[in-house]
């Protein structure tokens, strides 16, 4: 990490909601998913906050270091309907060890659509590949 991953690193992701970030199209073999109106899904909104928290750390990480969402602690209080645009503000509040914690906030035209917190772990790339490659090697290891 380097020395410039600091705490009140900020970004901001405006995205526009298409039919196909909408909550039937979730999980479109699910006939309960199906059945519900066609707004902003949760999930995909839980992925434009992991999207708008790596884009506040370009450039804060050495070349062999990613993050990984491990906590994700959100409101999804309004719908947004396909077509229109949600802006998504994120800011870096703490930095412990390799754990960064991100405050959140989200908006439509007409409301905040969500707040809270989303925490990220900066891996080491090559380890964490050789981790998962020593995973797969003894499927007898590997708790179900």
């Amino acid at each position: 990490m380097r020395t410039t991953l600091q705490p009140g690193i900020q970004a901001q992701l405006s995205y526009t909601v298409g039919q196909d970030r909408t909550v039937p199209e979730l999980l479109p073999e699910s006939s309960d998913f199906a059945a519900l109106p066609p707004v902003l899904a949760t999930g995909y909104l839980v992925a434009l906050v992991e999207w708008t928290c790596m884009k506040a750390l370009d450039g804060h990480l050495d070349a062999d270091e990613q993050t990984l969402g491990v906590h994700v602690d959100l409101s999804h209080a309004a719908a947004t309907p396909v077509g229109k645009g949600v802006s998504i503000d994120v800011r870096l509040e703490t930095v412990e060890g390799r754990q960064l914690t991100f405050a959140v906030d989200a908006c439509d035209d007409a409301a905040t659509i969500c707040r809270g917190t989303h925490r990220r772990a900066v891996i080491n790339r090559p380890r964490f590949d050789a981790s998962l490659a020593a995973r797969d090697a003894n499927p007898a290891a590997n708790p179900e």
